[in-house]
C-alpha cells in the first residue's frame, strides 16, 4: 500500500492536534468496523472558522485526513467548510489507497458533526443546513 508524501507528512507531523477548551462546536464520529474515531473542535467567529483542532484515534490515513481537513477549513466561512468533501481531502493529500478512502469520509463527517453541534448550541436546527451525519461505511 503506497501513501503519497503529503499523507506521510501529515501523519508524521499532523497539524492542529489537540482540543479547543471553549470550542463553539465539537463533533465526534467513529467507524466501529475499522476502529477509527475522530473528534473535531471548532472555534467560530462571525461565521468564520478561526480555529480547528482534532484528536484522532486510528490509522495513519485517519490522522492525515483529519489534519488536512482542519487545514482546509481554517480561516474559511461555515458555508465553505460545509462544501468540504472527502474527495477534496483526498485530492489535497495527493490521493489515498482505495481501502483508506473511508478515512477521508470520516474527516468530512467530523467537520459536519462539529458544525451541527455549533448550530445546536445556537438554538438552530442543524439538519436543513448541515444535513444528516452518517456513520461512514467501509
Amino acid at each position: 500500500m503506497m501513501y503519497s508524501e503529503k499523507v506521510m507528512d501529515h501523519f508524521a507531523n499532523p497539524r492542529n492536534v489537540g482540543e479547543i477548551e471553549d470550542a463553539d462546536g465539537v463533533g465526534e464520529i467513529g467507524n466501529a468496523k475499522c476502529g477509527d474515531i475522530m473528534k473535531m473542535y471548532l472555534k467560530i467567529d462571525d461565521g468564520i472558522i478561526t480555529d480547528a483542532k482534532f484528536k484522532t484515534f486510528g490509522c495513519g490515513a485517519a490522522v492525515a485526513t483529519s489534519s488536512m481537513a482542519t487545514e482546509l477549513i481554517k480561516g474559511k466561512s461555515i458555508d465553505d467548510a460545509l462544501k468540504l468533501t472527502n474527495a477534496a481531502v483526498v485530492e489535497a493529500l495527493d490521493g489515498l489507497p482505495a481501502v483508506k478512502i473511508h478515512c477521508s469520509v470520516l474527516a468530512e463527517q467530523a467537520v459536519r458533526s462539529a458544525l451541527s453541534d455549533y448550530y445546536t448550541r445556537q438554538g438552530i436546527d442543524p439538519l436543513p443546513i448541515v444535513g444528516e451525519i452518517k456513520e461512514p461505511e467501509e
